[in-house]
């Protein structure tokens, strides 16, 4: 629950079911339709793209608030909550370059050295 004016941090959880990465990108839905007016951003996943790996369950954040000025808005007078949702779809980008070689890497449990600070 989130007031008018208020900051708020959402996550919402992605996940990739297929057994190959995918890159994807979000757009926003609010119901009613009209409070998109006063629905402000800060801060968002869907400003960029995503790669999700195979299998893969993300949370992604978005920093927001809604401008008190909705009050004052009429046609606002019978609504009492507002809904947001998204839809992650997937895009048409090639996965970089650099991915073959992250995949391959080989995951360890061994810490990396440290320094030893000079006495």
């Amino acid at each position: 629950v989130v007031g008018l004016g208020e900051t708020a941090l959402a996550f919402y959880r992605a996940r990739n079911k297929s057994d190959r990465p995918i890159i994807g990108v979000s757009v926003y839905h609010m119901i009613p339709p009209e409070s998109g007016l006063y629905f402000n951003k800060i801060q968002c996943f869907c400003f960029d793209e995503q790669l999700i790996n195979p299998n893969e369950e993300v949370d992604l954040p978005i920093f927001f608030f809604i401008d008190p000025l909705m009050a004052e808005d009429s046609r606002f007078d019978h609504i009492d909550h507002i809904t947001l949702s998204y839809l992650f779809f997937e895009s048409d980008s090639e996965l970089p370059p650099e991915y073959e070689a992250f995949k391959r890497a080989v995951q360890t449990k061994q810490a990396p050295p440290t320094l030893d600070a000079p006495a």
